[in-house]
C-alpha cells in the first residue's frame, strides 16, 4: 500500500493512494483525485535521525575517512515539510545543499532489535531530502544545527509499505536540480543497510511509531562540485529526488519569509501496528 497524509481544505487526514485517487482512511466513502489534494509529509515524527557518510562514493567526494561505526545525527522535527512545500534559503547563510535519501519509518515501539528482525518494525519507506546548511553544519561536531533549519526536512510523497517495496536495498536513487541530474546511486551501495541502522539505534534507545531514519546519501552533493560554491542551491532552484518503487519528492528554494514559525504538529502514531 501507499499511505499518505493529505489536505483538501479541512485539515490533515490519512489516506491510501490507489488508482490515482486518495481514499480517506477514516471514511472510505470519501475519495479524491490525487491531483485535487495537497499531499503533506507522510509522517510527523517524534525523532528524525540521519546517518552520515554511508555511501563510499560520497565519503570519497567529501575527503573523509570511512567511519568504523554508524555515525548518526538528529534533525529537529520542526524541519519537516511535505512534497511541493517550499525550502527556505536561510537569512544567516547561502551555503544551502541537497542530499537525496531513502527514509525508513518505524511502525512500533521497539528496543534491541536484531538485524534479522529489523524488517518487522518498519511501517514503510519514503523519500527524504536532507537539506543542509554547510557552514552551520561544520561548526558543530553533532551537525544538528546545520541539518535542522525550518523546512530543511522534506519527506514524501507517501509511505510505501514493505510488502509493496519488497527489497529496500536495490533501489535506484537520483537527485535533480532544475532537471540536471546531480546524484545517481543505488541503495545497495550503503555501507550500513536499513536493518543494521535500526539495530544500531535501538541498542541505545527506544524507537517509536513514526520515527524517521534517513539512511544516507550517494555522491553528487552540491558542496563537492567545483568550483565551490557554484554547485550549491540558489533561490528558485527546484530539487527533485526520485527513488524506484516510491516516486518523487520535489521542493523549490525560496527566500526565508519574515516572521516564519514552523506549524504546530502532533506526534504521528497513525501508522503504528
Amino acid at each position: 500500500m501507499r499511505l499518505c497524509r493529505f489536505d483538501v481544505g479541512f485539515g490533515p487526514r490519512h489516506g491510501v493512494v490507489a488508482d490515482e485517487c486518495v481514499i480517506d482512511i477514516a471514511n472510505q466513502d470519501d475519495q479524491y483525485p490525487l491531483e485535487a489534494v495537497r499531499l503533506l509529509a507522510p509522517v510527523q515524527p517524534r525523532k528524525y535521525l540521519a546517518i552520515g557518510l554511508n555511501y563510499a562514493d560520497h565519503i570519497a567526494e567529501s575527503g573523509m575517512d570511512t567511519p568504523g561505526y554508524p555515525v548518526f545525527f538528529n534533525k529537529q522535527v520542526t524541519c519537516v515539510v511535505g512534497p511541493d512545500d517550499d525550502v527556505h534559503m536561510p537569512r544567516v547563510s547561502s551555503l544551502l545543499d541537497y542530499e537525496g535519501e531513502l527514509a525508513v519509518v518505524i511502525a512500533t515501539r521497539c528496543r534491541h532489535v536484531p538485524v534479522a528482525r529489523a524488517h518487522e518494525v518498519i511501517a514503510g519507506y519514503t523519500i527524504a531530502n536532507d537539506v543542509s546548511v554547510r557552514d552551520w553544519q561544520v561548526r558543530s561536531p553533532t551537525m544538528t544545527m546545520g541539518k535542522s533549519f525550518d523546512t530543511h526536512g522534506p519527506l514524501g510523497p507517501w509511505l510505501v509499505t514493505p510488502d509493496e517495496l519488497r527489497d529496500p536495498h536495490d533501489l535506484t536513487i537520483r537527485t535533480y536540480v532544475n532537471d540536471e541530474l546531480r546524484q545517481d546511486g543505488n541503495t545497495g551501495e550503503m555501507i550500513y543497510n536499513c536493518f543494521q541502522q535500526i539495530a544500531h539505534l535501538s541498542a541505545a534507545f527506544t524507537l517509536e511509531p513514526g520515527d524517521v531514519i534517513a539512511t544516507g546519501t550517494p555522491a553528487g552533493i552540491g558542496a563537492a562540485r567545483q568550483p565551490f560554491p557554484q554547485g550549491l542551491l540558489k533561490v528558485g532552484d527546484v530539487v527533485r529526488v526520485e527513488i524506484d518503487g516510491i516516486g518523487e519528492l520535489s521542493n523549490t528554494v525560496v527566500e526565508e519569509p519574515e516572521e516564519y514559525l514552523a506549524p504546530e504538529t502532533e506526534v504521528e502514531t497513525a501508522w503504528a501496528r
